[in-house]
């Protein structure tokens, strides 16, 4: 009895190739491609960005105890820069790139925060002050994230990152709810778990998991004729140095 040939075995689909944008081979895949855990939401649709864009202000208004209202947190230099990112982002991801640059570049000059278009902020994003703050392209940012002003979501320097492949994050992914302090710092493709707190002055290169607490020391107050004496004061190895 002649046996019946073998079936065939079927072959996993080959991996899909992100698509390239104009304006080169370095061009970087959709935000979701980045290998962040994803703890940013973004409503699809213009009613969906308008929505946002309602949320973004009423989170000036309730966070920021200078503002008095909606009126007046319009006017809240952060947030235009928040908004025109999201504008900025969404033409980004269509691929009119250089239309999205120009647009953070006169956001970065009106208001002095730099947000790349690439970068993935989340609803309710609440960025104090404002000035000095720098985003990177592949940055993810979650919802109810609060920065203050100085603080950068950056990378750790092109001698490291070029050698990275195509469309690889280079930039920290922020989970929901964090608080980044004055001038805090975050480099390289570092994961902030939810609800932690970096403090100001403070300089993070690696993974830091949910609910830490990430201090920098504080400045010593030395009166006159004192003298130093060793861990004299616990506080400026353990507490914050910002003010928030």
């Amino acid at each position: 009895m002649q046996s019946m040939p073998a079936a065939p075995v079927p072959q996993p689909p080959p991996p899909s190739r992100a698509r390239t944008r104009p304006g080169g081979p370095r061009a970087l895949a959709p935000a979701a491609d980045h290998g962040a855990p994803g703890p940013a939401s973004e409503r699809p649709g213009v009613l969906g960005v308008l929505r946002t864009m309602g949320e973004d202000l009423r989170v000036v208004a309730e966070r920021d105890p200078s503002v008095r209202g909606r009126r007046e947190a319009v006017w809240h230099p952060a947030l235009a820069a928040l908004w025109t990112h999201r504008a900025a982002h969404r033409l980004h991801r269509r691929g009119w790139r250089l239309t999205a640059r120009l647009l953070a570049r006169a956001a970065r000059r009106a208001t002095a925060v730099e947000i790349h278009p690439g970068a993935v902020l989340g609803r309710r994003a609440f960025i104090d002050h404002g000035a000095a703050v720098v985003i990177g392209e592949t940055a993810v940012v979650g919802d109810d994230v609060t920065l203050y002003h100085q603080v950068t979501l950056g990378a750790v320097g092109w001698w490291s990152d070029n050698a990275r492949p195509a469309g690889a994050r280079r930039h920290p992914v922020v989970g929901r709810g964090v608080v980044l302090g004055t001038n805090a710092t975050v480099l390289g493709p570092v994961t902030v778990g939810d609800g932690a707190v970096i403090g100001a002055q403070a300089l993070v290169n690696k993974d830091v998991p949910a609910g830490a607490r990430v201090l920098a020391p504080t400045a010593v107050v030395k009166r006159v004729g004192e003298r130093p004496e060793p861990l004299e004061d616990v506080f400026s190895a353990i507490a914050s140095a910002g003010s928030w």
